[in-house]
């Protein structure tokens, strides 16, 4: 049995693009809708433009991919169905989703639809493939820090078939962690408006060395381009290489995807042995739309200095002689697949017309062909009109007909007789390719029900909140030092949660601290990333578990599913990074969790829709607890580069180091290198703060408000929570932010 090859997968930021990804060797393409796509400023495509280049690319043997990868809001659910409908029906070859609602809809309401985890679901490591997996993913899109080993274990393990990127620019941070551009200027990445903060420029002051830096630009990757690795990872197991690059012109799109193609197939016809990369190839690459410099991504290092633009802000841009010819070469039209009509027109018999190629026959009959009362029509007549293909996928390259000297047929007849024959010799051509070119749509009452809910939701749910639901929230805290533990637990706060870094370093201490003065429920804060690294992390872990830890709360879905796993009754609460933009994913994660937090991104009155409408759901009620992060420092960032690496040098003799950022406003944010799982935090330079808005609070009927201590002073610590216990009146922290919970995103 010959062995899968390799799909090479384009981007298509329009029309045009997805032709010239086709015509340059593209074996599928993925584009993004009119909606729910994480390229909002690209050309995107019409309903009727991706069901036309369903058809063509399904003629072809290739296949599309949808973007739905954003998260979404409550009050967008409604449009989700008859968004999907017309491209599940035209045979759609998979969405790719980041939204947990959105899948969980998708999977019940189109069940023939194949799933793919999009990139944005920070999948790193086997347990967050086996719970995609689980719950019906055809496909996963990894995080793109991944090293191939990595890459190897979740394809060895989960079977999933794996999509990776290969060229193209890079995020600095693990993609759907990132809320540097929407908390500081509205555009979020999750909503596919990022405006790119981490290419701006810094200075970074190190509190190790006291070192300041002039400004650099210690965020910015250089762009990603493994042709010269393409034999490694085609044997690493990797089913999809990926092209970054929808927001790109057409012509970047088919020059790269021409020139992987010529090396994809170079390995398959001649082996490693003889793979080799034309210098003249690499300049091509180079040469379009190139950030400074290439790198090779994470694939065969964890992060280093190497990969970072450090001191070229923008693009060395693209050589517009090449952009010509690639235009020439394949941003044409369609390309038409040749065909031989045949047919014969005798009168008083059916009209017989036979389509022909690629080893494919049709024969389609039309009307009885009638005797001409006065002038026959001429046998040209006849193939003036049988030779219009018009916007089909074939030409016709031989014709043959017979037609009597008496005949004649009206136009219409004959153009409908050639629509058909040609229309089912495309059907035919598109089933011999072996894809799903038409499904019905399920019609039963679960549809209906779906529908008419969130209809009447959008039309009576205005925000408000329900009387019922106004009664005080328990307080919950997190601490990440043994001096904020001692102060907190000089307060009766209602939940405690501990880093688990610190529980791990300081067990004996921490066991004995609470054994004597802790009166709260114990819950331990998991890490932000968890890879292949932190394996034995979590079995340490495990092994310190007592009776006192009742809990923990969980930042990724490697981290959901190591708890879910674990024998013992711990509750599972899923912290604001595992995102709540709808009543669907609350339902979603209610069969793990028993608790989860509304997200940083979504304002007052989405907040109320979302509380609200999950309630409504009556056989969920008491399942699912909400709650809220009322105070703390917002996590922006959480990467695999480490800004204290790309500046100096690596430093792990410590767990962690504390270092700033400053931008051309003079803000200051902090970054903390977590050395023990080798991320970086780059957090908001003020802390977010809600404590003007308690009233608005107790409408959304929380079960619980959370403040987060991250670097504050035992004083500081202290004055806070005075206020929250109703021992102060005046709030101690004068700058501050409320982030999202007034203007919202779009």
């Amino acid at each position: 049995m010959e062995k899968k090859k390799v799909e090479l997968l384009a981007p298509a930021g329009n029309y045009q693009a997805f032709v010239g990804a086709i015509n340059a060797g593209a074996d599928a393409v993925y584009l993004g809708g009119d909606k729910f796509s994480a390229r909002a400023y690209a050309d995107n495509f019409t309903t009727d433009e991706i069901c036309k280049a369903l058809r063509y690319a399904h003629f072809n043997g290739k296949k599309i991919y949808l973007t739905l990868n954003t998260l979404v809001k409550e009050t967008e659910f409604s449009l989700l169905y008859d968004f999907v409908r017309p491209f599940y029906e035209a045979g759609l070859d998979g969405i790719i989703i980041q939204d947990l609602g959105v899948w969980q809809y998708i999977r019940e309401i189109f069940p023939g639809m194949p799933l793919h985890a999009s990139t944005q679901m920070t999948i790193t490591g086997m347990m967050g493939a086996d719970f995609l997996k689980e719950n019906g993913a055809s496909r996963i899109v990894p995080a793109r820090e991944l090293s191939l080993e990595e890459i190897k274990k979740i394809k060895e393990r989960t079977g999933l078939e794996l999509e990776c990127f290969i060229h193209g620019a890079m995020c600095y941070c693990y993609s759907g962690q990132c809320l540097f551009s929407s908390i500081l200027g509205g555009r979020s990445g999750n909503r596919g408006r990022c405006a790119q903060p981490c290419r701006l420029s810094y200075s970074v002051s190190d509190t190790d060395t006291g070192a300041v830096s002039g400004e650099i630009y210690p965020l910015s990757l250089k762009d990603m381009c493994t042709i010269e690795y393409v034999p490694k990872l085609i044997e690493a197991g990797i089913d999809s290489f990926k092209i970054e690059g929808r927001m790109k012109r057409p012509e970047y799109a088919a020059g790269v995807t021409a020139v992987y193609r010529k090396y994809i197939d170079r390995y398959y016809e001649k082996g490693m042995e003889e793979y080799h990369v034309n210098k003249s190839d690499m300049d091509r690459l180079k040469k379009l739309y190139i950030r400074s410099e290439l790198q090779t991504g994470y694939y065969e290092r964890n992060n280093g200095r190497e990969m970072v633009t450090l001191n070229k802000p923008g693009y060395i841009g693209s050589d517009e002689t090449l952009i010509q010819d690639i235009a020439k070469q394949y941003l044409q039209d369609e390309k038409k697949q040749p065909a031989k009509m045949s047919g014969t027109f005798r009168v008083g018999e059916a009209a017989m017309l036979r389509i022909e190629g690629n080893g494919i026959t049709q024969v389609s009959y039309g009307e009885e062909v009638q005797r001409a009362l006065s002038t026959p029509m001429e046998k040209e007549k006849f193939l003036k009109q049988l030779r219009k293909t018009g916007n089909s996928f074939v030409y016709i390259d031989k014709e043959e007909i017979e037609v009597d000297k008496d005949a004649f047929m009206p136009v219409a007849q004959l153009n409908n007789l050639r629509r058909e024959a040609i229309e089912a010799f495309e059907d035919k051509v598109i089933a011999s390719h072996d894809v799903e070119h038409k499904r019905e749509t399920c019609t039963d009452s679960l549809i209906y029900k779906y529908k008419c809910n969130y209809a009447l939701k959008d039309a009576l749910n205005d925000g408000k909140a329900s009387d019922s639901m106004h009664q005080s929230p328990q307080i919950h805290i997190t601490v990440k030092s043994m001096e904020q533990l001692h102060i907190v637990c000089q307060y009766s706060c209602d939940r405690l949660y501990i880093d688990s870094d610190l529980y791990i370093e300081e067990f004996d201490r921490i066991s004995q601290y609470l054994y004597t003065y802790g009166k709260n429920a114990i819950y331990l804060a998991l890490p932000y990333v968890i890879r292949e690294k932190d394996l034995q992390y979590l079995k340490k872990l495990h092994r310190l578990l007592n009776n006192v830890i009742k809990g923990f709360l969980v930042r990724n879905l490697e981290s959901l599913f190591w708890v879910f796993s674990l024998h013992g009754n711990y509750d599972i609460v899923t912290d604001t990074g595992i995102y709540c933009f709808n009543a669907e994913t609350v339902r979603f994660l209610g069969r793990y969790s028993v608790e989860c937090y509304l997200p940083y991104e979504l304002n007052e009155k989405e907040c109320r829709k979302l509380t609200n409408a999950y309630r409504d759901k009556a056989d969920d009620r008491e399942q699912q607890k909400i709650s809220m992060t009322v105070y703390g420092t917002i996590p922006m960032m959480i990467t695999a580069n480490c800004v204290k690496k790309t500046t100096s040098s690596c430093q792990k003799s410590a767990c962690c180091h504390l270092l700033y950022l400053t931008d051309r406003y003079n803000k200051r944010f902090p970054v903390l290198c977590n050395c023990r799982h080798c991320y970086n935090i780059i957090y908001n330079s003020v802390p977010y703060s809600l404590h003007m808005k308690k009233k608005e609070l107790l409408k959304l009927g929380l079960f619980a408000i959370r403040l987060d201590f991250v670097s504050e002073t035992e004083t500081e610590i202290k004055d806070i929570l005075e206020y929250y216990f109703d021992k102060k009146e005046v709030f101690p922290v004068t700058e501050y932010t409320t982030g999202h919970y007034k203007r919202g995103i779009n």
